[in-house]
Parts: C-alpha cells; structure tokens; sequence
C-alpha cells in the first residue's frame, strides 16, 4: 500500500504512540525495524501516520517494546483495523482538515469535556448560530459554503443526539452566554436550545458567572475527548496557526487539572439552568 500523502489525526496518533512505546524501550527505529524485516524509513512512516500497519505486527512490536499494558494495545490494535468511513468524509476537499479530525475523534470518544469563554460550544449551538460565526469569521464565503459548515457542525451532535450518547459537560463562562452572535431573537433561541440539550441525563452544563472572585483561567479553553483508555484522551485546542491536538500524557493531565479548576468556580447544573433561563428573560 503506498504511503499516505496526508495521515489523519488519529492515525498520526496511532504512528506517535508506537514511537512513545519504542522510545520508552530505549530501542532505535533500525531495531524495530530488523524485528519486522523493513527499513528504518518504513518504521518513520508507520510512526509519522504516513504508512499503516497490521494489527499482528503492531502486537509484535508491542511484545518487542515489553509493553504489558494490554488494554492500551489492544485499543491501538483496534485503531489500526478500524476501516471506518465515516459521515465527515463527504466533506473531504471542502472543509479544512481539522474539522473532519475533529468529527472522527468525537466519533470515536467515550466522553466529551468543553471550556468556553467567547462562543457557546460547537456541539450545543443553534444553526442559526453557527451561521452567524461562520458568516462574520469568512466573509468571503458564498452562502452555500457557509451551509456546508453549518450542516457539518450540525452532524456533530450525532454524539449528544444519538440512541447510545456519550456523556458531555460543558462549562461555560457567562460571557459567552450574553454575546449576541445574532439578533435578540436568534440569542433567545440559543439560550433556550442549551436548556433543552442540558436536560438530557448525559447532558450536563455548568456556567461560570461574571461574579466569581479572583478568577484567572480565561485561557483554559478546551475540548477534551476521552479514549478507549486514559492514555488515548486528547485535548483539542484553538491555536494561532490552526487546530492543536494534544496527546502528550503529562499535558493531558494538566488539563484534567484545569477541568477540575474552572468546574470547582462554575455553578452546580440545576443552578446553572436557572441563570441561563433568567439570561434568556433579558433578552
């Protein structure tokens, strides 16, 4: 199979796990590379996401490594088979990169974790909101490609949505909640589509008031997607030049710590729906 030109993220994950796994053995990609009866540039390939590997091999090279956290292996194992083609393909060549990796991390996930400060989070807004940032951040969009993002955006939510959902919290500061994307009426109708989302069991949304003292984690915001294991979660970040996905374990658990951080200063659920449904009275 030739290489891959451009490797999603979840198979530059794969790649960069088998590195962790070899480097932590203290072995050189020569020596993995001797065990399969490749080249080292072969071995690159495979940890780079460029080039893909069997699940027999991907166990020898675990075995080779003494790797003996077996749900770990067995997860990447899974990773490796899996030939999923998922609904975000369609949208391969029309929208960026990133939010097609980001629609197949959500698939895969067994927990969803949101901080948001300026907009409401991509996985509780209205189309209507969609449309207005999309709208203001492309203004040389057509109307057409805007709908395509929105109806993308709009397909995530399969997750929150669908027979089996995953559990989601989302913490949001009430600065997001009171900037007005649109007019009154569409700022009315997001409101009141996070208290119906909120309302589900695997729903949960926390605010964090303007009155909070000495407050200081305005730039904590995140995405957080749980693997199949601990060692799989990944945080996905916005960053200058593009979309930061994180899978470093000793950054994975700082921001565990930010999750616990700004959630112990945001109000409990039930508190936190009243003071969205007072918002919405506002307006």
């Amino acid at each position: 199979m030739p290489p891959r030109r451009t490797p999603t993220a979840r198979q530059e994950r794969l790649g960069s796990e088998l590195r962790k796994m070899r480097e932590a053995a203290g072995l050189k990609a020569t020596e993995a590379a001797s065990l399969l009866g490749v080249n080292s540039v072969q071995i690159s390939q495979i940890e780079s996401g460029i080039a893909g590997v069997s699940e027999e091999r991907l166990r020898r090279l675990a075995a080779h490594y003494a790797c003996t956290d077996d749900e770990l292996v067995s997860a990447l194992a899974a990773m490796a088979t899996d030939r999923t083609r998922g609904w975000w393909e369609e949208y391969r060549g029309s929208l960026p990169n990133s939010f097609l990796d980001l629609s197949e991390l959500e698939h895969h996930s067994s927990l969803r974790w949101d901080v948001d400060f300026l907009h409401i989070p991509g996985l509780l807004q209205t189309d209507d909101y969609a449309r207005s940032l999309f709208s203001y951040v492309n203004p040389q969009f057509s109307a057409d490609e805007i709908e395509r993002w929105v109806e993308h955006r709009r397909k995530r939510r399969v997750i929150i949505e669908r027979s089996r959902p995953i559990p989601y919290e989302a913490v949001i500061h009430e600065a997001a909640l009171r900037i007005k994307v649109g007019d009154d009426i569409k700022a009315r109708a997001q409101l009141a589509h996070v208290l119906d989302l909120s309302a589900s069991d695997h729903v949960t949304v926390r605010v964090i008031p303007f009155s909070v003292d000495g407050f200081a984690g305005a730039g904590s915001a995140m995405v957080y997607a749980g693997g199949p294991v601990p060692k799989l979660d990944t945080v996905v970040r916005d960053a200058p030049h593009g979309t930061l996905f994180v899978d470093a374990e000793a950054q994975l658990g700082h921001f565990r710590t930010l999750f616990r951080r700004v959630g112990e200063v945001a109000f409990e659920p039930e508190r936190s729906r009243d003071f969205i449904h007072e918002l919405a009275k506002e307006l």
